[in-house]
């Protein structure tokens, strides 16, 4: 690949600067893609925007800018969108900053200061190279500012028509997909978490393969149309709306095994209010997965404390309660004494038969005991 240094200024930069918000950002008298398809959309916050042009007003060196040269001898930026597009919206009178305590926007300076942004210097380092050399250089300077997320990343490799319409999609805040699935999924559509989360769903995880092998497609249906079955599902199945439990759920994978079970919905909302009430469930999170997949282990069952366990211990004159039947070698006559650290409280009656974890249901195992109960 081939590097060279080039020296443009503000001013050549944000000359005809035009910002299609998600769409595409140009600049550079048309010459600059500021937003090629495999960029985030903008993140800059007020302070980092603050901080770019208060460099650029003293004249401070600014980190370096990385565009590809295309093969129509139009550019692209490669690293630096966001330093880009905060100086060009600058210029264009979108912000104001402070400056002496005062808000200012770029017509209020005096001649003077906006030339010394106009004609400050940015150091561009231009690549000319095929587009896996580019994509592969995108990547090694991916190590400063903002953080690219992975989905990000991927987006930069697997450019297509398949990988535009899916944006147009999952990538808005005004998107189908926020709209459809905010109250169930949590993630940043603009940083490429809910593009995410469907690709994992719909993959098993195989996110790269999934996006390989639809790289070139027309359009983005088959995921799109998955992505709302799960959605329609969950809202027919689980009636009552609980954000904070529901958000956290990985519905996908439940979806895939249970959309063709007949589910009482009234039913499931009756158990899952039970459960949201019992103490003993310390993860209210699982109850979803619970009430389809029969998992205990989903729930968190409260723990016995300190106190019940050395009650039981001491009750038990520090024998393991299975007595003879305990299954430690060397304690076939049950009378085996154990240090309370080896030993874990346990339900008499299972919390899944109605035990509740108090200290009238506590017993003490040994551990290989409690562990050959609980299966592990």
């Amino acid at each position: 690949m081939k590097i060279e240094l080039k020296r443009v200024t503000v001013r050549d930069v944000s000359e005809n600067f035009v910002d299609n918000d998600e769409q595409g950002v140009i600049g550079y008298d048309g010459k600059l893609n500021i937003r090629p398809k495999y960029q985030r959309e903008f993140v800059y916050d007020e302070k980092k925007r603050g901080a770019v042009l208060d460099t650029i007003r003293r004249g401070f060196p600014l980190n370096v800018i990385y565009w590809a040269l295309n093969e129509d001898g139009s550019y692209e930026v490669l690293d630096g969108q966001q330093r880009t597009i905060s100086f060009c919206q600058y210029v264009a009178g979108d912000f104001s900053i402070m400056i002496d305590g005062h808000p200012m926007a770029f017509h209020n300076l005096n001649q003077s200061q906006k030339d010394a942004i106009l004609d400050y210097e940015l150091m561009v380092y231009v690549c000319e190279g095929n587009e896996t050399e580019k994509l592969d250089w995108f990547r090694t300077i991916n190590i400063a500012g903002e953080k690219l997320t992975d989905q990000e990343l991927r987006n930069a490799v697997y450019t297509g028509p398949w990988l535009t319409h899916a944006k147009s999609i999952f990538s808005k805040s005004s998107g189908p997909a926020y709209g459809l699935a905010s109250k169930y999924v949590p993630g940043s559509p603009i940083r490429q978490e809910l593009l995410e989360k469907a690709l994992k769903w719909r993959s098993e995880g195989k996110i790269e393969h999934y996006m390989s092998d639809h790289q070139h497609d027309a359009t983005a249906n088959e995921l799109w149309t998955y992505f709302q079955n799960i959605i329609w599902w969950v809202q027919q199945t689980f009636t009552t709306y609980r954000k904070k439990e529901m958000k956290a759920v990985e519905w996908g994978p439940l979806y895939d095994q249970f959309k063709d079970e007949p589910y009482d919905p009234a039913a499931l909302e009756k158990r899952i209010a039970e459960l949201m009430q019992d103490p003993d469930v310390t993860n209210k999170k699982g109850i979803y997965t619970y009430v389809l997949t029969g998992e205990e282990r989903q729930l968190s069952i409260r723990q016995f404390d300190d106190r019940m366990k050395r009650t039981a211990y001491e009750a038990q004159n520090r024998k393991c309660a299975n007595g003879a039947k305990c299954k430690t070698a060397g304690n076939e006559d049950g009378n085996r004494l154990f240090e309370l650290a080896d030993m874990q409280g346990d339900h008499i009656t299972p919390w899944s038969k109605g035990g509740k974890t108090i200290a009238e249901n506590c017993q003490m195992l040994c551990i290989t005991c409690n562990r050959d109960k609980s299966g592990l």
